[in-house]
């Protein structure tokens, strides 16, 4: 069985290859920063020619033989219209199962981000899927500022301590429900959960089955 991934940035490859090791699954990787970059800074470049990339991104990732394709990137996911695509490979949204997760819990929620460039298009997809599935949701969504910039520079257990302490002080003022919406959050979000005893909701726990199961059903 063969997965392919779609990734904004390399360090996502980590989080999905150690997710998945223990599956008989054949990973292959694609990495494209560029994409989010022209669509962050150039402001000539249009939502249409983005969208267009994703498009020719994903058609040729179809064509290298593989059983699905895997997205981890939600600025990707929210420029991908699936009905413009030629291909009829089966396409995992990373986010559709996290979203899923979140539309079990009634209570008030706190959504953690780190890259402000990923708020807007990850919100409206939540509530677009909490739409479909007759949720309310009671989110309020934060951003932990001057983080993301440290990924970007590679000091990621700079990056890990900055999360870890920042989910520590909305514990402390009372939020109870939190989950974080990236890859690049989980090992600082899992490194406290063991900690403190609480679960905190994120993208690559949620991911697991999901996979398992379509491949399976594309070997059908």
């Amino acid at each position: 069985m063969k997965l392919a991934c779609l990734h904004a940035h390399h360090s996502n490859i980590d989080y999905i290859e150690s997710a998945l090791a223990h599956f008989n699954i054949e990973l292959m990787h694609f990495v494209d920063p560029g994409l989010m970059n022209k669509v962050t800074h150039d402001h000539s470049f249009s939502q249409l020619k983005a969208r267009k990339k994703v498009k020719e991104q994903i058609e040729w990732i179809a064509s290298c033989n593989v059983d699905v394709i895997l997205i981890t990137c939600t600025n990707y996911i929210a420029l991908l219209n699936e009905e413009d695509l030629s291909c009829s490979i089966p396409i995992i949204k990373i986010d559709e199962p996290y979203f899923e997760a979140i539309c079990q819990l009634d209570k008030r929620q706190v959504i953690l981000f780190t890259n402000p460039a990923t708020v807007e298009g990850t919100m409206k997809r939540l509530k677009d899927y909490a739409e479909t599935k007759q949720k309310s949701l009671n989110i309020e969504v934060m951003v932990i500022e001057g983080t993301f910039e440290l990924l970007m520079q590679g000091l990621n257990e700079v990056y890990n301590q900055m999360i870890s302490s920042y989910i520590r002080k909305i514990i402390d003022d009372g939020k109870k429900e939190i989950s974080v919406a990236q890859l690049s959050m989980v090992n600082a979000s899992k490194q406290l959960e063991r900690e403190i005893s609480k679960t905190i909701i994120n993208p690559l726990d949620t991911l697991s089955s999901t996979i398992v199961n379509l491949l399976h059903n594309t070997k059908k």
